[in-house]
């Protein structure tokens, strides 16, 4: 095995080693030993040249949104009138508050987020994006809002390469250059404005009030700073101070105060969204990422004031007599979710054990030709024009379903051809998006499913005005061109990356919500998703039970099974079956909202600290 690694190395690796070889002789000649060292000079640098180079991708490819901080059992809760899911108990009663004084569904998502930038500052907030799929009952309408961020006008397709090459991902998600022009609240206004009952101003006041008086800090977000998980929050001033007071991270149980946030969004409150869009704080967002002193960015503040948030046609389409309604590119969830349930559908799911062998091998054979298209076609639908609809054809579908084995993993596979003409390439997309996810069902039956995400945990790391920036520009392919064919996810000029985020509503056959569910994770979200779904309606489990089912992912690379779940004793078998595995954590965050017979129940994911709160 040592002499295939060897024989893989790139002409650089054999340059390293032999720069190497040249140094440590050097060294050893001095002692005057150069003779006698020569053969452990050169194993020497062998091994540490091919192994941290290995150990360095592995990382990479592999690192988690956010670190597992354990599990908090959670059983179904039941409501009748309306329902808040979110991932942060200050967050649910927040939302839940703005649906006891009269307000929508909408009303209560504004709150919810407004809350989460306080108390969850490493998954989401004010300096993010979001997708909002909003389901208007009375009218019975499904509207989806696009408040992806987008790159600076003067950001070319070379933003993340060095002499031509991909810079490491860690060396592009600190500082001011991967810093999108954030679209969560312009999102939250359109929808707003459209469908909101109460009145704008009255939707900040508990988070402005915890922000001026503190909250209580949380096991997890405690645990994150205590693990140092992002590379690079405490080199900046602002945020050093704010996380890190005296030079020690936030601990659980302590009270922060934020009076720069409360300042903030009073603000906003009083002025509108367009006072986070144009004046002070847009001049202050600007000036953070510009002057940033890691990586100084490129957005200006008139890209700020020119952000525009869109409304897109949601995807839908059918899973046996369900219909399953997502989100449009540049997210990948509406399209690749309905991927892997309509690749199985065939297979009639339902009739295998759903820890079964046969259940595992299935999903993940489903999922690696999903992300095989994921990787390929999806992108900003502004910017690639492709007629995405022909990703979901059936007839596309049966043909990619066949190619699925009952006995054999099927391995890294290719894109499948669903256009007469695809002259584009796979990219370099090194996606990390650290997340939250809030589901809402209001009095009236109005609903949202919405994902929300700054990135990485704790964004760019830059904190500004009392919030933390995205670094949400480094979910572009950091290669422009592969083989001389484009990358549809390249960075371009007000371009949106592609995003794995998935807000998803499932509809039964007389058109009634039945089901909004979504999930932080990363990559891994389209599968959290979909596993989920299928929980519920392949195998009847409510909402929470599916949830807490053991994860299963794979993105086209190997299948990953979560560490102290049963799960883990299927590795021999998957093995057998051609599978690399790997036992890890997978660190989902799923919330979700089931209805039947009027009956609220809501889910909450083991794995993270959110609550289903109602009435």
């Amino acid at each position: 095995m040592n002499n295939i690694k060897i024989l893989s190395l790139n002409n650089d690796n054999y340059l390293q080693i032999q720069s190497c070889i040249v140094s440590v002789r050097a060294y050893l000649l001095l002692l005057g030993k150069y003779v006698r060292f020569i053969k452990i000079s050169f194993v020497f640098c062998i091994v540490l040249l091919i192994s941290l180079p290995l150990q360095g991708k592995q990382k990479r490819e592999d690192r988690e949104p956010e670190a597992a901080t354990g599990l908090q059992q959670k059983s179904a809760f039941q409501a009748k009138d309306f329902m808040v899911v979110a991932a942060n108990p200050y967050a649910s009663w927040a939302g839940k508050n703005i649906l006891v004084n009269g307000g929508n569904a909408i009303d209560a998502a504004i709150a919810v987020q407004a809350m989460l930038t306080l108390v969850e500052p490493q998954s989401s907030g004010i300096g993010g994006g979001a997708f909002i799929l909003y389901w208007d009952n009375k009218a019975k309408k499904l509207h989806t809002y696009d408040g992806r961020e987008t790159a600076p006008s003067k950001a070319k397709i070379d933003l993340f390469l060095d002499d031509g090459k991909p810079v490491k991902w860690i060396d592009a998600v600190v500082g001011g250059k991967s810093i999108g022009v954030p679209g969560v609240l312009k999102a939250l206004d359109m929808a707003h404005k459209e469908f909101g009952t109460l009145d704008w101003s009255t939707l900040f006041t508990d988070t402005i009030s915890l922000a001026k008086n503190g909250f209580t800090v949380s096991n997890r977000l405690a645990s994150l700073l205590e693990r140092k998980i992002h590379p690079g929050l405490n080199q900046f001033r602002t945020s050093s101070i704010y996380f890190y007071p005296g030079g020690k991270p936030l601990t659980e149980g302590s009270v922060k105060k934020n009076a720069a946030l409360a300042r903030t969004l009073t603000t906003i409150a009083k002025d509108g969204a367009e006072s986070f869009y144009n004046g002070k704080l847009a001049e202050n967002i600007a000036g953070a990422a510009q002057f940033s002193i890691i990586n100084p960015g490129l957005l200006t503040s008139q890209d700020i004031a020119e952000y525009k948030a869109v409304k897109r046609s949601p995807v839908c389409g059918s899973y046996r007599t369900y219909q399953i309604c997502g989100m449009a590119p540049p997210s990948s969830g509406g399209i690749n979710v309905l991927q892997i349930l309509r690749t199985l559908e065939p297979f009639n799911m339902g009739q295998y054990p759903i820890d079964s062998i046969q259940t595992v091998h299935l999903f993940t054979q489903a999922s690696r030709l999903a992300y095989a298209d994921r990787e390929m076609y999806i992108a900003d639908s502004d910017f690639s024009r492709i007629p995405f609809s022909a990703l979901l054809s059936k007839r596309y579908l049966a043909e990619r379903s066949r190619k699925i084995s009952l006995d054999k993993d099927i391995g890294k596979t290719l894109a499948g051809k669903p256009f007469l003409i695809s002259n584009f390439s796979k990219g370099q997309t090194l996606e990390q998006p650290n997340t939250s996810h809030i589901s809402i069902v209001d009095k009236e039956g109005n609903a949202v499913s919405m994902t929300t995400s700054i990135e990485f945990a704790f964004g760019s790391g830059v904190m500004v005005d009392g919030f933390l920036l995205n670094n949400q520009l480094t979910d572009f392919s950091f290669n422009p061109y592969r083989y001389n064919d484009a990358v549809l996810n390249r960075v371009e000029p007000k371009k949106r990356p592609r995003s794995a985020m998935s807000p998803t509503m499932v509809f039964d056959e007389t058109g009634q919500l039945i089901l909004a569910i979504g999930s932080p994770g990363g990559s891994r979200i389209v599968s959290y998703v979909a596993q989920t779904i299928m929980g519920v309606l392949d195998w009847g489990l409510d909402i929470q039970q599916a949830i807490n089912l053991p994860k299963v992912t794979n993105r086209n690379d190997y299948t990953a099974l979560e560490k102290g779940t049963e799960v883990e004793g299927l590795k021999p078998v998957l093995e057998k079956m051609g599978h690399k595995v790997q036992i890890r954590d997978l660190n989902s965050g799923l919330h979700g909202i089931q209805i039947i017979d009027g009956v609220l129940i809501g889910g909450a994911d083991p794995r993270r600290e959110g609550v289903a709160v109602g009435l």
